[in-house]
């Protein structure tokens, strides 16, 4: 007796049904599959070797062609007199570059300045955003909205946050003065006095920054376990003795990690001061007063077209930032050892 298996089996494949089986691989192989499938292989393992680089090599010809190729030249070129306006003419100077921008009192003026806003906007930064990030690793209500609103000021245009600060920090119509006049105060000229200018370009550092450290500062809160605050708890201790012995202790690393970041930062400023410039140059003010190293790596450059004393200035400002990652590096193991 024929069952209904055995029908369908034995009935031919209808047009539009599935497809026919592969034949078995128990029959010998011929040699023409036997190369097709070593062509396959060779194939395949190539792909598994080579796929990795192919998919990270835009990210490494990206940085030969504007990391690497720039710092190379720029190495060259602090090395010779060059103008922007022939950058093909070289002439050999040697460290001619380097003396000069170190006899320069331009130079450290700029370099002082770039240490007192770095130290001005870092440190109320950092500050204002470890108390913030500790308020909103509390439950609150709306915390993603929170949280976001930390971001908007770092999502803000530097030309469009820098001109409202121009319009608060004017010395005749701005808001700031107007506030100081209300307590009694004189109205100040922030763009014309050393210590005012910068403190006003220290603030819009402030604005920009203070939310993003903030949020990095929260996640690192959340990393915390938190048997570590209930035994704290349990032995009596308050909230600010937890935040002090238990909060603080655990974000070691991560205060290293911004300091280092925001001291690299500082030592780029550059979007701020020169907006903040009411002739808008590169100067840094009337008398130079608040002119940071980039600004007057741009003055040199761009402005006075000296393509190899900018280079110079270039080179030293990125000797000044390995300083500072092996200063990083060294706090770094002292504290993974102290821990």
């Amino acid at each position: 007796m024929t069952t209904g298996h055995d029908t369908a089996a034995a009935s031919p494949a209808k047009e539009g049904g599935a497809a026919p089986a592969r034949p078995s691989g128990g029959g010998p192989v011929t040699e023409q599959e036997r190369r097709r499938r070593s062509r396959l292989s060779r194939r395949w393992q190539r792909d598994v070797r080579w796929s990795p680089y192919a998919f990270v090599s835009p990210f490494f010809l990206l940085f030969l062609a504007f990391g690497l190729f720039p710092l190379l030249y720029t190495g060259w070129a602090s090395l010779h007199q060059v103008e922007l306006t022939a950058p093909t003419d070289m002439e050999w100077v040697g460290l001619r570059n380097y003396t000069r921008i170190f006899d320069d009192d331009f130079f450290w003026n700029a370099a002082e300045n770039t240490l007192t806003i770095g130290i001005i906007s870092t440190v109320p930064q950092l500050l204002m955003a470890m108390g913030i990030a500790h308020i909103l690793n509390y439950k609150l209500r709306a915390s993603t909205f929170y949280r976001v609103a930390m971001l908007a000021p770092y999502a803000t245009s530097i030309a469009a946050a820098s001109l409202v600060f121009v319009l608060l920090f004017g010395r005749d119509y701005g808001m700031i003065n107007w506030a100081l006049g209300a307590v009694g105060i004189d109205n100040i000229d922030w763009q014309n006095d050393k210590w005012a200018s910068q403190i006003a370009v220290s603030t819009i550092v402030i604005w920009r920054w203070t939310g993003y450290n903030a949020l990095i500062y929260l996640a690192a809160m959340q990393a915390i376990p938190q048997d570590l605050y209930e035994s704290a708890a349990l032995d009596g201790a308050s909230r600010w003795q937890q935040f002090f012995h238990v909060t603080l202790p655990s974000l070691r690393p991560t205060i290293l990690f911004t300091c280092v970041v925001s001291t690299i930062g500082a030592s780029q400023l550059f979007g701020e001061p020169l907006l903040f410039d009411a002739n808008k140059g590169a100067s840094g003010g009337s008398q130079h007063q608040f002119q940071t190293l980039g600004l007057y790596l741009y003055e040199q450059g761009w402005v006075n077209q000296h393509l190899g004393r900018a280079s110079a200035i270039a080179w030293t400002m990125f000797l000044i930032l390995i300083v500072i990652g092996i200063v990083n590096y060294v706090i770094s193991r002292r504290l993974r050892a102290s821990s």
